[in-house]
């Protein structure tokens, strides 16, 4: 005997296209696995960048106290400063050793973490960035960016599907309501075998084919799991919009601080020059004997803060760019 539901009330047809939708939403989460992982190793090379420039300033910084030290060494010898200003002088030397000394560590230690993101074998490998300083991309506007994040934010992709998924459900339990239809057919042998007789033996063989409508009459889990999937369909509708407003909220607080990190590191590029240009006079008044080690030093703080302060901006402001490319779905631009 066989039978072959030819109609189930589209049942079949709704459990196909839940599996379709199933393969979409996993192709979906791994693609959220992916910009993730591209964001963060993004934000770590960059992250790595900036320690490297920082080493670098920090270095520059040693090299000047090294020539204070001397200078002022020279001058202590010939008796025109005081041990007083020699002892501040190495003090100074050895405080900005010491911060260039915390800042290979640093940078040590992103390196490392870039090797483990690569999944490398080895950890102790060198690397080289390619960039010597944080370059910016060229991001549209921000109605662009929120057109890009509807159509394109994986999160908002998958809260769609699970909208999806909840409709087809409530598709495959209505389903039920329908009356079904099945094809069935048959056959079968029958052999008689006589001992005695003009006949010894009769082989019959019969077949039969049939079409069964039927309908269920009562199921007392129908009326409360449709109820249920009603519901499932009304929470993924909330829970999508719930998502449209976090994203949207999200969007406009990282755009916001997006545009103050640029006019920011606007800004603390024009200060970088000014404070070159004030080490500068500083130095060769300092070499003149017209300014004190006190106030050189300070000149030459001034310089590494406006340096540091603007490898934070620029470093910031790439965060927020990378924050908004994820939030947009145009994360892997990193890749190109």
């Amino acid at each position: 005997n066989a039978e072959w539901t030819l109609f189930d009330g589209f049942k079949i047809q709704a459990t196909y296209s839940k599996l379709q939708e199933l393969k979409r939403q996993g192709a979906t989460r791994t693609r959220l696995t992916i910009e993730d992982y591209v964001a963060t190793l993004t934000a770590e090379y960059y992250n790595f960048v900036q320690q490297r420039q920082r080493l670098q300033n920090y270095v520059s910084a040693v090299e000047l106290s090294r020539e204070r030290l001397r200078i002022v060494y020279e001058r202590w010898m010939i008796g025109s400063l005081s041990r007083l200003d020699l002892l501040q002088a190495r003090v100074d030397f050895n405080a900005d050793s010491a911060q260039c000394l915390k800042q290979r560590e640093l940078l040590a230690s992103s390196r490392i973490r870039l090797h483990e993101l690569m999944a490398q074998d080895s950890l102790d490998v060198n690397f080289t960035a390619s960039e010597d300083d944080i370059d910016l991309l060229a991001l549209p506007t921000f109605d662009s960016l929120w057109v890009q994040t509807k159509e394109n934010n994986a999160s908002m992709l998958m809260a769609a599907q699970n909208r999806t998924l909840a409709d087809i459900e409530l598709r495959s339990v209505r389903s039920r309501n329908y009356p079904y239809v099945k094809l069935n057919g048959g056959y079968g042998y029958r052999t008689n075998h006589y001992g005695a007789g003009t006949t010894l033996s009769r082989n019959q063989w019969s077949g039969d084919v049939g079409l069964t409508v039927g309908f269920n009459l009562y199921d007392g889990k129908r009326r409360s799991e449709q109820r249920n999937a009603r519901l499932n369909v009304k929470n993924a509708e909330l829970e999508e919009y719930d998502l449209t407003l976090s994203l949207y909220t999200d969007l406009a607080d990282l755009w916001q601080a997006y545009e103050n990190n640029r006019m920011l590191l606007a800004l603390e590029k024009e200060n970088v020059v000014a404070a070159r240009e004030n080490y500068a006079i500083a130095h060769e008044r300092y070499l003149l004997g017209d300014l004190s080690g006190i106030e050189m030093r300070e000149a030459q703080k001034s310089l590494l803060d406006a340096e540091e302060r603007i490898l934070v901006a620029e470093y910031n402001t790439k965060l927020c760019e990378i924050s908004l490319l994820q939030l947009s779905g145009g994360i892997t631009a990193y890749l190109e």
